[in-house]
């Protein structure tokens, strides 16, 4: 998939749940593996990957003659896909498939219209284990499975070879600290030509809060509370954190201030900044402007250079149709399988779903032809913590990237900032 941006949020939307509005036509209640089936599958992707994903479903059909599936990308964006469902949900018309930002999953799974895949993904064929732990934890909301990972990723440090060696710098390495990315975004700042050391998103949406959660782990803080019910991003750490990217935005000035989430990225890959942190859906682009860059992990805290994974899903609704459901599950499970995610992500240049996907032929070509990648695929070890999954993440994300954007253009002082989003955030995480 070529997403738009690492995972942009739309704002909170209460999705229908069971009992309001329309129902799902009723349907076979045992399982004929036989019985013709038709399935709607939403995939939320670009015009080129959804030519990929309609090859795959025409494979599957003539593998299974009595399987029809109707594939279309489901809305405008990925964005408009939660929307969609939702007034497909209260309407009682919706898919058996769609693709789905991670960051809905709980939502999604309250809405009460998801298939409980929690018994079957335990199948030793499915090889659930395989899959990266927070890929897996994000399929789990409130501990029910609703379906398998689409996408897995990371943030990784990419630098632009060519500004690093203008300026004589050296390289980053893996052992890199925040001090060490500091003080070579300062060296690489040259307003006369306006170049930057590095960026970030001040748009306030997922993508400004999600590079924000390595610096505060690392820093041995967390998102929220061990029950999940209250923020605890404002604690020390995060206030460091935050501290720490408003000097470099405000005193430093070695920071480009994305307003768009948009921006950033073509400009690292024009020359115009040195580093960004970013993950693999940049390969493409980059190897089709053929810059020359390199990857690294993320700098660390005192050794530790977690980073954040954002694994998107493909979830499973429940249509009312034994069938429809059975045949949803093989198919997705035969997608997400190594033979056919190598035909799936790694033609795209995205991550490997499993980690038996590096014995494949595919898996040479794939790291061959995207530079950087087998860099990406080791960092997923350090992607220790997800993101979580409660329904009132996607409020708070949004009040914690306004925080971020107001410190980082000197709009407020970190705590202030942060103490205010957790405040804006109780109600949500509260279930109101």
């Amino acid at each position: 998939m070529r997403r738009r941006t690492a995972a942009a949020l739309v704002a909170a939307i209460v999705l229908a749940a069971g009992g309001c509005g329309g129902s799902a036509q009723e349907g076979a209640k045992t399982v004929d593996p036989q019985a013709k089936v038709k399935l709607t599958w939403w995939t939320g992707q670009t015009a080129d990957a959804e030519k990929v994903l309609e090859g795959l479903a025409a494979t599957f059909t003539q593998q299974h003659p009595n399987v029809t599936i109707e594939v279309s990308s489901g809305a405008s964006t990925t964005d408009d896909l939660l929307q969609k469902l939702s007034a497909g949900f209260a309407s009682g018309v919706y898919p058996d498939i769609s693709y789905a930002f991670g960051s809905w999953a709980s939502q999604l799974q309250e809405s009460g219209k998801t298939l409980d895949l929690t018994e079957k993904v335990k199948d030793p064929a499915v090889k659930w284990a395989e899959f990266p732990e927070a890929a897996r934890t994000t399929a789990t909301p409130n501990g029910q499975v609703i379906g398998f990972p689409a996408i897995v990723d990371n943030l990784s440090l990419l630098y632009n070879k060519k500004l690093f060696d203008a300026k004589g710098v050296a390289y980053p390495t893996d052992e890199w600290t925040w001090d060490d990315f500091r003080a070579a975004a300062k060296k690489l700042t040259d307003p006369a030509e306006k170049i930057y050391g590095t960026a970030y998103s001040v748009s306030a949406s997922e993508d400004t809060t999600w590079h924000f959660w390595p610096l505060l782990w690392q820093r041995g803080g967390s998102i929220l509370s061990q029950d999940q019910k209250k923020a605890a991003f404002n604690s020390q750490a995060g206030v460091d954190a935050l501290e720490f990217l408003r000097a470099m935005a405000v005193d430093d000035k070695s920071v480009y201030l994305d307003q768009t989430d948009e921006r950033y990225a073509p400009l690292f890959a024009d020359g115009r900044i040195g580093m960004i942190i970013n993950g693999p859906w940049s390969l493409y682009d980059l190897k089709q402007k053929k810059t020359d860059y390199g990857v690294a992990f993320l700098p660390g805290t005192n050794g530790d250079h977690q980073t954040v994974s954002g694994p998107d899903l493909w979830t499973l609704f429940d249509n009312g149709d034994a069938n429809r459901a059975y045949w949803s599950f093989e198919l997705i499970k035969w997608l997400t399988s190594a033979e056919g995610d190598a035909q799936w992500n790694l033609t795209q240049g995205n991550l490997p779903l499993r980690n038996s996907e590096t014995k494949l032929p595919e898996y040479e070509k794939y790291v061959k032809e995207y530079p950087g990648a087998e860099k990406m695929v080791a960092n997923l070890a350090n992607a220790k913590q997800a993101r979580p999954t409660v329904s009132g993440y996607v409020e708070m994300s949004r009040h914690v990237g306004e925080a971020i954007a107001k410190a980082m253009q000197g709009a407020a002082p970190p705590k202030q900032a942060l103490d205010e989003a957790a405040q804006k955030s109780a109600i949500a995480l509260a279930g109101g």
